[in-house]
């Protein structure tokens, strides 16, 4: 038996989250929770930190640490409140785990991933956002400190198991990313105009967040997931792919010069990449039923439409121009998504407003951290001030 793991899930009320607090739960032999964090969500952080009986939990808006201590102390738990960016970045590096788990959804998760990384810790990694924003300096952390990193975005975790053990590049000659297509695949772009949240929202594979939904619908999930994958596995965009496969049952495929192309298969659920990484190298129980081929009746395929879904083509563009330009895209994304889950911008106006902030804010070299945030700042101040204009008119 392997030495008991030690967990620290970022993120632990989100939909990765509870993925994660199943296969876990299947496993008390093998892991201790040692760490939970949430948003503002106090009562459901509260709840899960009697279920689990972790050290510390961390509520990220600090206005709410004292309703999060008040809710400890109520249900008898030791377990110790923090509050606050400061707070998960010390957990994230701390000695008390050795695994941590990065589910803060959007830039808030980079640092804590960062720390992680920093302290030379298993990795498992789901904030895409951190990768985006800080790709190069990520991975440079993680090679510097002896840190595992693993992905966990169903895709990414897909091309990790089809690349060698050592992860050498190679004999590959493409890195294949599969998209669902979200809910509007096939539809023209005239046929997007009076899109509602709720539609965005409805994915037809995947159980999700409703910021990750809506970025599955435009395509910018699978621009973000380009981005990731350049960084991740060192390959250029011209050899990153991804092809629309309606079905989600093959995550993702790697292509080699030799004619084969390896793909990993599997039931549309997030608990076998979690159940991976939480174990690797070995394989675990994830809760997750068998693959049942003969009830597949087909598998799709088709390439992305990027006039109808332009955020995919604003991806790849930011990838190529580089430096300040993913963290620039991400900003961007993050505040039009925002706006469209308001009411303030239409689903056709997400691409338009990324597009606009981009155009306005050249990508210039981005050899730290502090240049990479200033420019997500910078570009979601452009981005809310050219969302009033649009709203104005």
């Amino acid at each position: 038996m392997s030495t008991r793991r030690r967990i620290a899930l970022l993120g632990a009320t989100g939909s990765i989250g509870a993925s994660a607090l199943d296969v876990i739960a299947r496993h008390p032999q093998r892991f201790d929770v040692v760490a939970l964090s949430a948003n503002t969500q106090v009562d459901e952080l509260v709840a899960l930190c009697a279920r689990f009986r972790p050290r510390v939990a961390v509520i990220a808006d600090p206005s709410r640490h004292s309703a999060l201590s008040r809710g400890l102390s109520a249900a008898g738990l030791s377990t110790i409140a923090r509050a606050g960016a400061e707070a998960l970045v010390e957990i994230a590096g701390d000695g008390d785990s050795d695994t941590v788990i990065a589910a803060i959804v959007g830039a808030a998760g980079v640092s804590s991933t960062l720390a992680a990384a920093r302290a030379g810790k298993r990795l498992l990694l789901a904030n895409k956002e951190s990768v985006v924003l800080a790709g190069a300096i990520l991975m440079r952390e993680a090679r510097t400190h002896g840190a595992e990193v693993l992905p966990i975005d169903s895709e990414h975790n897909a091309i990790f198991q089809c690349l060698p053990p050592d992860h050498a590049h190679g004999g590959v000659r493409r890195l294949l990313l599969t998209a669902s297509g979200g809910p509007f695949r096939g539809r023209s772009r005239e046929s997007l105009a009076n899109i509602t949240p709720d539609q965005a929202c409805a994915h037809p594979n995947w159980v999700m967040g409703r910021k990750i939904s809506v970025d599955s619908a435009t395509l910018m999930n699978k621009g973000l997931e380009v981005i990731e994958a350049h960084h991740l596995f060192g390959l250029p965009p011209e050899r990153i792919e991804v092809v629309v496969h309606p079905q989600s049952v093959i995550h993702s495929l790697v292509d080699y010069v030799d004619g084969s192309v390896l793909a990993q298969l599997g039931n549309p659920d997030m608990r076998t990449a979690l159940a991976h990484g939480l174990a690797w190298p070995e394989r675990i129980e994830s809760g997750v039923p068998p693959l049942d081929l003969p009830a597949l009746a087909h598998f799709d395929f088709e390439k992305p439409d990027t006039e109808a879904f332009p955020c995919l083509r604003l991806a790849y563009a930011a990838l190529a121009a580089g430096g300040t330009a993913p963290a620039c895209l991400n900003a961007a994304n993050e505040v039009a998504v925002a706006a469209f889950l308001a009411g303030q911008l239409s689903f056709l106006d997400i691409p338009g407003l990324i597009e606009e902030t981009l155009s306005a804010l050249p990508a210039e070299p981005a050899d730290d951290l502090e240049v990479l945030v200033a420019t997500d700042a910078q570009a979601r101040r452009y981005a809310g001030t050219a969302l009033q204009r649009m709203a104005a008119r």
